[in-house]
């Protein structure tokens, strides 16, 4: 193996499947720093059929010390929007343009070639061309879309009319900033401009990070909700759902919380890690709700620490303070004095020492997700799942990433508890340093 180093940088992208037999970047030393320059999720590689997964992400990078079993913790320095202007709306995907899955095994209905290398040509819904027959080829149509531009210091973004979106799709990449390596056609060559005139705040965001899965699995999949598209699918990429369930690492989220100042601890599931990222959009709302945002290319730098012997079933998130729930919050001195005082008059002192995280779960339906983010938080802290809705209930919040399915469990957990599940000083870290 290479000697690990202390920053990687990262502008290599996989085909669409995180396939844990291929090789990885890296290594990079245990508390080092991975900077990605990433390309566009969703949009972009939809109208792509020849990539595999939905999206494009990164080349994992190999962890110095992280064996199966583990957890790595990123913690997210720095999200930086480098695109001009992008594209995006709801989608629908288009009969006869793909077997099972039009994310993973698109097809051209003219010539019947699986997953076509195509081409740009010109401007408007029918300018993604199969390169084999010349014919149009996108798998998926935008059904309701916008064509939005940036302020220069990237605090603001604006939906353009016909005639501006129309003038962005002729420059496509250069308008995407689309990386060098990335194939993938620029969303904004199909030119929508359903909404004009709407301004919207930028507070960019990860929809992809985390480790490689134990199995081979598209990208966008890697996840409970996406990851059911797989079940019993005739493409080679098949799973059972009991499969899906071992081998998957939740690394697609699209919870907005997974930002600059936020630390994500991923469970290692494969020697090293292989730490992976993209999908960054310029904003979001809980929910996702039209099934895309404002995908941007962009620039990240993360710090990685491997955290020993966890076993965790899915990521933690530890996000800002700013964006935990508000009784979730760390309790200030002064609130404490009161509960003191207040325990006090009753005749009792036992009053716990607690600190936030927020478990993710996932699931085909945000019902499930719900039972698989509670369930994942009673073993992690070996207590009943009654004990954790009661938590989540009076100290923290159960709140969407994505519609369908993938949600976060937030509640303040007691001191004790985390020093048992060996996650106490790295929360100590996130909040009290």
């Amino acid at each position: 193996m290479k000697k690990a180093v202390d920053t990687i940088l990262v502008d290599t992208f996989v085909d669409g499947i995180l396939d844990p037999e291929k090789e990885m970047l890296g290594p990079v030393k245990d508390g080092g720093h991975i900077i990605a320059h990433t390309a566009p999720g969703c949009w972009g590689p939809m109208l792509t059929p020849e990539l595999k997964g939905g999206h494009e992400v990164t080349q994992p990078v190999f962890v110095e010390g992280a064996e199966i079993g583990d957890a790595i913790a990123i913690k997210i320095i720095s999200i930086d929007v480098t695109s001009i202007a992008t594209a995006s709306g709801s989608d629908q995907p288009v009969n006869g343009r793909f077997n099972d899955d039009p994310f993973v095994a698109a097809k051209c209905d003219s010539c019947g070639t699986l997953r076509p290398k195509t081409t740009v040509k010109g401007i408007g819904k029918e300018a993604i061309i199969c390169q084999n027959c010349g014919k149009e080829a996108a798998p998926f149509k935008l059904t309701n879309g916008y064509t939005m531009v940036f302020d220069a210091i990237n605090d603001i973004g604006v939906t353009v009319p016909k005639s501006v979106a129309e003038s962005i799709a002729k420059d496509g990449k250069h308008y995407m900033r689309t990386p060098e390596n990335s194939i993938q056609n620029p969303v904004v060559s199909l030119a929508p401009s359903d909404l004009v005139g709407t301004i919207a705040r930028m507070r960019p965001f990860l929809g992809q990070l985390g480790t490689t899965p134990s199995k081979a699995l598209p990208d966008s999949h890697n996840a409970g909700d996406f990851g059911s598209f797989l079940v019993g699918a005739s493409h080679e990429y098949a799973v059972t759902q009991e499969e899906l369930d071992q081998h998957r690492t939740d690394g697609h989220m699209d919870i907005s919380r997974v930002r600059a100042g936020a630390t994500l601890i991923c469970p290692v599931k494969v020697e090293g890690g292989g730490i992976y990222l993209g999908d960054m959009h310029a904003m979001q709302g809980d929910g996702e709700i039209s099934g895309h945002t404002a995908d941007v290319a962009g620039t990240a730098h993360l710090q990685v620490h491997v955290l020993k012997n966890l076993n965790l079933e899915g990521p933690i998130l530890l996000p800002n303070i700013e964006d935990l729930p508000y009784t979730a919050k760390p309790l200030t001195d002064k609130e404490r004095q009161v509960a003191k005082k207040l325990a006090e008059e009753l005749g009792f002192n036992e009053l716990e020492e607690s600190l936030p995280l927020s478990v993710i779960g996932t699931g085909a339906t945000l019902n499930e997700a719900t039972t698989n983010g509670l369930e994942r938080a009673g073993k992690l802290f070996n207590v009943p799942v009654e004990e954790v809705m009661n938590r989540a209930t009076v100290t923290g919040s159960i709140e969407i990433g994505r519609h369908p399915g993938v949600i976060t469990v937030t509640l303040q957990v007691p001191q004790s508890y985390l020093e048992k599940s060996k996650l106490l000083k790295i929360i100590k870290d996130q909040y009290l340093a």
